[in-house]
């Protein structure tokens, strides 16, 4: 067969999510743990490996299952656009190997809301190829949320105030 009766590679596909959470948690105190290494480790499911390597730039290794693909992502995150205490931009890369990679970045930005909470909005767009694009954005999808979900849930836990806190406030 010639080459250009072959059909074009499609394009990897692309997913977008924007949702805003609402921390129980003052900005700043967010803010300090969206950029530990250490928290962002615990928060993370799947995540074995998180740890600086420059000023605005981290090595990562997770683990994740996505449909019937499961895989050990090894990546780089680089944060730019940084406004400290408001907003910064992650970008990312990760190869999973034969399960394929994902890239793309989040914008996330910070505001103060109601009862000493913080609103935590982020948009992400990724591309994702090999065997994950294979599997379907709708499966891809529904992982992502839920990762997203099971993030938000550690990390609310971990940087609201404990109870002897919030009483003296």
């Amino acid at each position: 067969i010639a080459p250009s009766a072959l059909p074009a590679p499609s394009p990897a596909p692309t997913m977008e999510i924007t949702q805003t959470r609402i921390v129980p948690a003052l900005p700043e105190r967010v803010w300090e743990a969206l950029n530990a290494p250490e928290v962002l480790r615990a928060c993370v499911p799947g995540c074995e490996l998180l740890e600086r390597t420059g000023e605005n730039a981290f090595r990562s290794t997770m683990a994740a299952k996505i449909g019937p693909v499961s895989a050990r992502f090894n990546g780089n995150l680089t944060l730019a656009d940084v406004v400290p205490p408001t907003s910064y931009t992650l970008r990312f890369e990760g190869q999973g190997g034969a399960a394929g990679f994902a890239n793309g970045e989040a914008k996330v930005a910070l505001a103060p809301a109601p009862g000493d909470a913080t609103s935590l909005t982020y948009s992400v767009k990724a591309q994702v190829g090999g065997k994950l694009a294979q599997i379907g954005s709708r499966l891809v999808d529904g992982a992502a949320a839920k990762l997203a979900d099971d993030f938000f849930a550690r990390f609310s836990e971990r940087v609201a105030p404990a109870p002897a806190e919030a009483a003296v406030a």
